[in-house]
């Protein structure tokens, strides 16, 4: 191994610099035809900070991401962090006046966008003239992916830039753990919000802190990072980078030398399972059932066409997961770990679920909570073990400063008890009496119907597992009689032959009390989420609504 000194802080870009040396020969992304190893990633990286830095960009300025997966991605992330800058995810499905606003709302003064995506830029309003950087970068697979290519004034092609500039190290005072990491979230329910971290509490609290399989622990020291190193192990996020769940992997195992296979295109089941065959993929990551169910479908439809014998985990992590599709897992894929993660983009991983060969997977998830992480009550106080008191979860330990530009939601999220910062995101959950948490669902969705608070999550769980359900989102609908009713947006499996609303009261009888099973049903084509599997419950509740107001 090469003889190279332990990162001198926290920032990402020394920690980077104190790993990829040792590894550099190694693999690090694979993103259809593209194959980068560690050298050919740090050689990429620098050149583009220095081609940053000539432009004038520098310490605190932001750099807007409009990509799809590329090992492009990471590399413009690492080119900000070495220079003090602050990579920004955007989502690529964005409009004009949506990304309009992320670069408004950020500050951004650089952006790189895919050919694909330049007509998406063409529209944002004003332009984008102003930006001191614009560089196209060339699609990973083009013939996978669609989009309007248009000529964007003042924009640079990516690969000319790096042509003509340095590959060596870039040297910035004053690194430090510190640092700003932004990432931002939401856009399902409102307008995104940049979460904005230290770099040393996004280490520990969203990248593993030198522990991505959540096995050894955290690291104490920066000299342990390098005998982190892994010998070998290759890991395939099924989210895109511009979402948490599959950037704060990624850079996990960049952090001690393994490989991460990402996607270049849209989800395509039989893809995942050939990158599985081909790459040796030790674990996978699905995203919630949108994702897994359509993947687990796929498998179990074309026995013996793969081989799986490297993949010793399945994970979840960035949308819940119904406990029948675990069991499914399990079934399909016995003696592996199934691993359920639960965090958020404003606390990092708050607890995991691991499944054994031999569990019972029955009702909503339940947890092993992190150790700064808690359930409290109305007054603010710990809920007890086997009470059934509903709370709200909360972590204290290393958490974001806040919200970019949102002082009052920092003060709402982020809340002091008994000396101690504590973030609240919004998720219900009861304390067993082994002290794991049952999650019950998001507080801003649950449904007051009657009286009675209903958590979509639950229903969802169900409903989900009717054989002509496809996808399902559930949301309460203004009702004069129960003040809200619970409505079920279905996408059926099979359009020519949908569910009736009795069909999925009686299927879920077994399970759900009679209050919670839904009393109105709309049929639509498609159920829409983000990229990531998250659900968009504000899309859910104006069809739902719009729907009872045509139909009484």
């Amino acid at each position: 191994m090469t003889d190279v000194a332990p990162a001198a802080s926290f920032n990402f870009a020394d920690m980077w610099e104190s790993v990829w040396p040792l590894v550099a020969d190694r693999e690090a992304i694979v993103c259809g035809p593209q194959r980068r190893t560690y050298r050919e990633m740090a050689e990429r990286a620098n050149r583009l900070a220095h081609h940053f830095r000539k432009e004038g960009i520098g310490p605190g300025d932001r750099i807007g991401l409009f990509l799809r997966n590329d090992a492009t991605y990471l590399e413009a992330m690492i080119a900000a962090f070495s220079l003090r800058a602050i990579p920004v995810n955007m989502n690529f499905r964005y409009t004009g006046s949506e990304i309009g606003h992320l670069l408004d709302d950020s500050g951004a003064v650089a952006l790189l966008v895919h050919r694909s995506l330049t007509g998406a830029i063409a529209t944002v309003p004003g332009g984008v003239e102003d930006l001191k950087v614009l560089l196209v970068v060339d699609d990973p697979a083009p013939d996978l992916v669609e989009g309007e290519e248009v000529s964007l004034p003042g924009a640079r092609e990516l690969e000319e830039v790096l042509a003509a500039s340095s590959p060596e190290p870039v040297v910035t005072e004053g690194r430090s753990s510190d640092d700003e990491y932004l990432m931002y979230t939401g856009g399902t329910t409102g307008l995104p919000k940049g979460v904005q971290w230290r770099h040393e509490d996004a280490f520990y609290a969203c990248i593993g802190g030198g522990d991505p399989m959540r096995l050894q622990g955290p690291i104490e020291s920066l000299s342990e990072l390098q005998e982190r190193i892994v010998p070998a192990f290759t890991y395939f996020p099924l989210a895109p980078l511009m979402h948490a769940a599959a950037q704060w992997t990624a850079f996990s195992w960049l952090l001690c030398g393994g490989r991460t296979i990402l996607q270049p295109a849209s989800l395509d089941p039989e893809a995942v399972w050939q990158a599985v065959h081909d790459e040796g993929v030790n674990t996978l990551t699905v995203i919630g059932d949108a994702v897994g169910r359509p993947v687990m479908d796929t498998w179990e439809a074309n026995p013996g066409r793969w081989n799986a014998d490297g993949l010793f985990s399945i994970s979840n992590g960035g949308a819940p997961i119904s406990p029948s599709l675990k069991a499914r897992i399990a079934e399909l894929f016995p003696g592996r770990a199934i691993v359920d993660g639960f965090g958020s983009s404003e606390s990092g991983l708050q607890g995991s679920q691991r499944v054994a060969a031999g569990d019972v997977i029955d009702g909503l998830a339940r947890f092993t909570p992190g150790p700064r992480t808690c359930v409290l009550d109305d007054d603010l106080r710990r809920v007890e073990p086997g009470s059934g008191v509903i709370g709200r979860v909360a972590n204290a330990g290393h958490l974001p400063l806040g919200y970019l530009n949102d002082p009052k939601k920092t003060a709402e999220t982020f809340v002091e008890v008994d000396g101690a910062r504590y973030c609240f995101t919004g998720d219900m959950a009861t304390v067993e009496a082994d002290g794991s948490i049952q999650l019950l669902g998001r507080g801003s969705q649950c449904i007051n119907t009657g009286g009675e608070k209903v958590f979509p999550e639950e229903v969802e769980a169900t409903i989900v597992d009717h054989p002509s359900v496809r996808d399902v989102l559930v949301v309460g609908t203004p009702d004069g009689r129960w003040g809200s009713a619970v409505t079920a947006l279905v996408e059926p499996s099979d359009p020519s032959s949908p569910p009736s609303l009795e069909e999925l009261r009686e299927f879920g009888r077994s399970s759900l009390a009679g209050y919670k099973l839904p009393k109105h049903l709309v049929l639509v084509d498609e159920i829409r989420r983000s990229p990531a599997g998250k659900a968009d419950y504000r899309w859910a509740r104006e069809v739902a609504e719009a729907d009872r107001d045509r139909n009484g």
